[in-house]
């Protein structure tokens, strides 16, 4: 079994700059974590974003290079809040100024085209409008749990749409950032998500399983029998789809997989 490594997955540090999220999504492992240390009363103070001045005024330096895994980056960005109409701002700030001291980041957000344009206009635009060189530090891995908006309604209610996140990885990708997404949870079946938005990717597309207590009406989508369906499924896509998909942690446990490329099989 490979050990679980949550965040680390994808990078050994985490950095945000917001207490709570206004997404309120009902599955929020922080939330959770938030609630069993005591750093809130309960659910409903999540959705209160607040800013944690030490993170945003601190200064940034380039953290020392550890042996970063494969597809890795020096900081992953937020990983316990979004980048939303009350972050953005600050979310700049601090993305500039880690950007500048010659960190790598991998960005992840549920998209709000809004801010997403915001944030580019402020940490990445030329006068001219084009990317500059902070481009080539930076991944964007936005998170697209499910294509149906009904779903993402019910579980991820202050989220952006699908529409939302869709239009920003276009746009992204059409800029030539790096741009991935992550399915993790996935609300519906992955298999339809990743066929609406596969060709807007130009790196790779992650899923991965609920942690914590998965509602009664899901529970058919995290069986053992549906997930080597699911797995099985994948290897009908074409090549040009599959070699980018990865299996996060908790879907190469559960299946008790050798790694968590699908063409490898």
């Amino acid at each position: 079994m490979v050990k679980s490594k949550g965040t680390q997955e994808w990078s050994p540090r985490s950095l945000n700059c917001y207490f709570g999220c206004s997404n309120n999504c009902s599955y929020c492992y922080a939330r959770r974590m938030a609630i069993r240390f005591n750093r809130i009363e309960g659910n409903g103070d999540w959705k209160n974003m607040r800013p944690n001045w030490k993170a945003i005024n601190k200064t940034y330096r380039r953290v020392k290079k550890k042996d970063l895994g494969d597809g890795q980056y020096d900081y992953m960005f937020p990983t316990s809040h979004d980048i939303t109409p009350i972050s953005v701002d600050s979310c700049s700030i601090v993305l500039g100024k880690v950007l500048e001291a010659g960190n790598s980041v991998l960005i992840t957000t549920k998209a709000n085209y809004k801010c997403i344009d915001k944030l580019y206009e402020i940490v990445f635009a030329k006068p001219d409008k084009t990317p500059n060189e902070y481009k080539d530090q930076v991944e964007f891995r936005i998170t697209i749990t499910s294509s149906d908006d009904d779903i993402l309604k019910k579980y991820e209610t202050n989220a952006p749409r699908f529409e939302s996140r869709l239009s920003s990885l276009s746009i992204l990708n059409a800029l030539d950032f790096k741009t991935s997404v992550s399915i993790e949870p996935y609300l519906s079946n992955p298999i339809k998500t990743i066929l609406c938005i596969y060709e807007f990717v130009n790196n790779t597309i992650w899923i991965g399983v609920m942690s914590g207590s998965v509602p009664k009406e899901l529970k058919h989508l995290y069986t053992k029998e549906y997930l080597e369906q699911l797995y099985n499924s994948l290897f009908l896509l074409p090549k040009k789809i599959s070699h980018k998909i990865r299996l996060k942690d908790s879907v190469v446990n559960k299946l008790n997989l050798q790694n968590n490329i699908i063409e490898a099989y």
